[in-house]
């Protein structure tokens, strides 16, 4: 089974283990996490500092794949006035009053932020197909206007690392389940998920075909094993690190000369 990488067409789901985890052992990856976690923080401030670039952590994968998850534990030792978060719901009235990208563009991070996507633009190619939601001819057009979207936004200084977080059937069958079970998870619990997971095969060719048609070289899809939620969180969190540490960002100098002034 292939790792977890900067995959490159042609992409088949069942060619990803979700249970991978590189023989490492989880205690210690745990504790790598929180350094990886550690040096987030850090590199977010240079973002900050500089406000010359923002990042985007796109989370997409099948219910309880662990979006919310990995956003707070890649994402826990960073300043939380540097993070916008949005979760993209079913549209309002409003926002089908618009093109299907409005509302994202309109939720991409300022510079100097991270911004995380807990789903995205890709729901228009994803469920929108699934339940037939638009006509083929609408769905199927929106592969270029996304990849010509996401280029715009990468030429523009938005660096986009799109994650898809790969469970297995059976994984996410024991999550729903625990669910049920924990009174601090009931809630979550909906039974329109169930019906998700009825058409779970539709949902893998669905994901397959945006995997493909959308990994580009300025924004390529990072496939993650997520059934283990330790190992997910530590790649997640060393990607981010090696993306945000390519962009080589220095500490900016003053505006104006401080050689002068003293604290007295």
């Amino acid at each position: 089974m292939k790792q977890p990488v900067r995959v490159v067409a042609p992409i088949r789901l069942r060619d990803f283990n979700p249970s991978f985890h590189d023989g490492k052992e989880k205690e210690s990856t745990r504790e790598k996490t929180l350094h990886l976690c550690e040096r987030i923080n850090d590199l977010q401030q240079l973002l900050y500092a500089n406000r010359s670039h923002s990042l985007i952590i796109l989370l997409q994968g099948m219910d309880t794949s662990g979006k919310d998850g990995a956003a707070k534990r890649v994402l826990e030792c960073v300043n939380p006035s540097g993070i916008e978060t949005t979760d993209f719901k079913a549209p309002s009235t409003e926002e089908l009053s618009h093109d299907f990208l409005w509302r994202i563009h309109k939720a991409v991070p300022r510079y100097g932020n991270i911004g995380v996507f807990n789903r995205s633009h890709y729901e228009d190619v994803l469920i929108v197909r699934v339940l037939n939601l638009q006509p083929p001819h609408v769905w199927n057009a929106r592969y270029a206007q996304i990849n010509a979207f996401e280029k715009l936004l990468t030429e523009n200084n938005v660096v986009l690392l799109k994650f898809f977080l790969h469970i297995s059937k059976a994984e996410q069958a024991e999550r729903l389940q625990a669910r049920l079970e924990d009174k601090t998870k009931k809630w979550k619990f909906e039974t329109g998920d169930l019906k998700m997971r009825e058409r779970w095969n539709q949902f893998q060719r669905a994901y397959e075909d945006a995997l493909n048609r959308c990994n580009t070289s300025w924004a390529p899809w990072h496939i993650i094993p997520a059934n283990h939620k330790w190992y997910r969180d530590f790649i997640i969190a060393r990607t981010v690190v090696r993306t945000l540490e390519k962009l080589d960002l220095k500490w900016p100098k003053p505006k104006e000369d401080l050689s002068h002034i003293k604290i007295v």
